[in-house]
């Protein structure tokens, strides 16, 4: 674990050297996606099976290509009743959330007399990734399909991979609540080519979503323009800025809810108060040691996790939007003049009662994020992502006549004859 403090000499270097380190792939996993997509494209439904009978070890021409819906409605059923609630909730309030995000079409006349607008339209097929290796996550399930739902999109695919031929029914629990129209029993960067290609049993589709280990992200990077992405994502992160009049235990837990993902996960502490910051380190130490997710939460805090002290908060904010993080809490009494120094981040949690975890599972808000500082240029999976914008336009005779000119003279300028004499030739 990483101590800064913004007061000593070569801090600037320091952090500039944790903003900038690399815990994403690296060549050799490009090199290898990009034979499997190949290897996809050119063989189908044959490739995907030799691949998944090498990485996930089985057969699906014998233990099943395709989960039906009669399973995944029977798992949902045998839910334990407080299960099945707490994934209700959480579903109808993920619901609720989206719902406000679908966009209202456009349409009127300016002044000119043209008429200009916009109409919103679903893809027709979403392929959804729900991983099914290191852990098993019912939450990535609703957070992808429903605003493909939202959005109207007509087909959903889901394709998990079940490694030995494992099926987890949780997950398949929240695909019948969610409305998933397809469940296919693969995984990796074989099944991102699949949805993306299609094969002899899968037809393509037009966007895939969904977080996945680094061969699932390197392969989503290189299959954009043959499909819409949702974003290429990495290990996960957390940034917390917190004083020293919180719990160092709460602020622990906080910081091990993300190093718990993965052992490349990185947590991040800002606090203006450097011996709390000694106490959530030693909090952490305490805490590992008893979760059962212990060796990689270690390994994640050991390796990318930092405390760094600052004089006061609000200096803490610019490094803060460097970092872009995916998830930034602001664990102090008032949330709101700090968060009105936020730029850069994938999503904010307010107060102190505002653990990250919440918005992994129930707040409503997708947990779907920008990583690996995208959190720049980049926003969180929404409705939008299955939907597209289409223009439009309309002039009648006076209208051309009004703005025609203009776009001759431009296109002259431009070198353009043709676009020229097409408006030209109506006036």
């Amino acid at each position: 674990m990483i101590r800064l403090d913004a007061a000593a000499a070569g801090f600037a270097q320091d952090f500039t050297a944790l903003v900038d380190a690399r815990r994403e792939a690296d060549g050799d996993v490009a090199r290898d996606v990009a034979a499997i997509l190949r290897a996809v494209k050119d063989d189908g439904d044959a490739a995907v099976r030799a691949f998944t009978q090498r990485f996930d070890r089985h057969d699906p021409e014998e233990s099943g290509w395709q989960i039906d819906r009669a399973t995944c409605d029977a798992a949902l059923a045998g839910l334990d009743p407080t299960l099945r609630a707490a994934l209700e909730l959480a579903h109808g309030r993920i619901v609720t959330y989206h719902a406000k995000q679908r966009p209202a079409d456009s349409d009127g006349v300016d002044d000119a007399g043209v008429r200009l607008g916009a109409r919103w339209r679903a893809v027709a097929a979403a392929g959804v990734y729900v991983p099914g290796g290191r852990a098993a996550y019912p939450s990535s399930v609703l957070m992808n399909v429903v605003p493909a739902k939202v959005a109207g999109v007509e087909r959903i695919v889901m394709v998990t991979p079940t490694p030995d031929g494992h099926v987890n029914p949780l997950v398949l629990a929240a695909a019948a609540l969610a409305g998933v129209d397809e469940v296919w029993r693969i995984g990796g960067a074989q099944a991102i080519a699949a949805l993306a290609y299609g094969t002899g049993r899968i037809a393509p589709v037009d966007v895939v979503t969904g977080p996945g280990n680094a061969w699932v992200a390197e392969a989503k990077r290189q299959l954009y323009g043959v499909v819409g992405i949702d974003m290429v994502a990495g290990p996960s992160e957390i940034v917390v800025v917190a004083d020293g009049a919180n719990d160092p235990e709460w602020i622990a837990a906080d910081l091990l809810s993300q190093a718990e993902h993965d052992p490349t996960s990185q947590s991040i502490l800002f606090t203006d108060d450097a011996a709390f910051g000694d106490a959530v380190a030693a909090a952490v130490d305490r805490q590992i040691a008893e979760l059962a997710t212990g060796a990689v939460a270690r390994a994640s805090w050991d390796a990318n996790g930092a405390i760094v002290v600052v004089d006061t908060l609000a200096a803490a904010m610019p490094l803060v939007d460097r970092l872009a993080p995916e998830h930034l809490e602001l664990a102090v009494g008032d949330p709101e003049p700090l968060f009105d120094m936020v730029r850069n981040a994938g999503s904010v949690f307010l107060g102190r009662h505002t653990p990250e975890a919440v918005g992994d599972y129930v707040a409503g808000p997708n947990h779907v994020l920008p990583t690996g500082r995208r959190a720049r240029f980049a926003s969180g999976l929404s409705v939008l992502d299955y939907m597209k914008r289409t223009s439009f336009l309309g002039l009648d005779a006076a209208a051309l006549a009004r703005i025609g000119p203009a776009a001759v003279t431009l296109a002259g300028a431009e070198g353009l004859p043709a676009h020229a004499r097409s408006v030209a030739i109506r006036l």
